[in-house]
């Protein structure tokens, strides 16, 4: 997911979509914007691993109030995942330089508000915006690390 920007009801939505899915981790490519956020993970028992974007004020509080429930870096962040190499970011600057490294099976990046699936090696994920306050089709997405495929939901 990516770009919830305070939407605290369509942030509800989609984890609990994502729980009944069987979702273990939940990846956020930034524009959490308030730390008030973290409650709908806590609440739901949703793990989370995410960047911080543009629009995310408060880094430090942020992080504080993710504690115990996940961690939340500067992107782009770099890591392992069930053998997986991952990279996840807000910002799309470097995108095509990591594209064409060839070192990653999964980059995640939002900021643009507009979903995107790109299948292969890498595959690329822009989940689109999770809040739905640009378009009004508030969006999220799901990966299957293990067969590196991509699904796109719309809420």
């Amino acid at each position: 997911m990516s770009d919830s920007h305070d939407h605290l009801g369509n942030l509800r939505r989609a984890l609990v979509l994502f729980r009944e899915r069987g979702v273990e981790l939940v990846l956020h490519a930034g524009d959490f914007v308030s730390p008030f956020v973290s409650e709908p993970f806590r609440e739901l028992g949703m793990r989370v691993i995410g960047v911080f974007g543009n629009n995310d004020g408060d880094k430090l509080y942020l992080r504080e109030r993710f504690s115990g429930v996940g961690e939340l870096h500067f992107g782009p962040h770099e890591f392992v995942l069930e053998g997986r190499r991952i990279v996840l970011m807000h910002e799309p600057r470097a995108l095509s330089a990591f594209l064409a490294s060839g070192q990653y099976d999964l980059i995640v990046y939002g900021h643009t508000h507009k979903p995107e699936i790109r299948g292969g090696r890498p595959l690329l994920i822009n989940p689109g915006e999770l809040g739905g306050w640009l378009t009004g089709q508030p969006s999220a997405a799901l990966v299957d690390l293990e067969a590196l495929k991509g699904e796109l939901l719309r809420l």
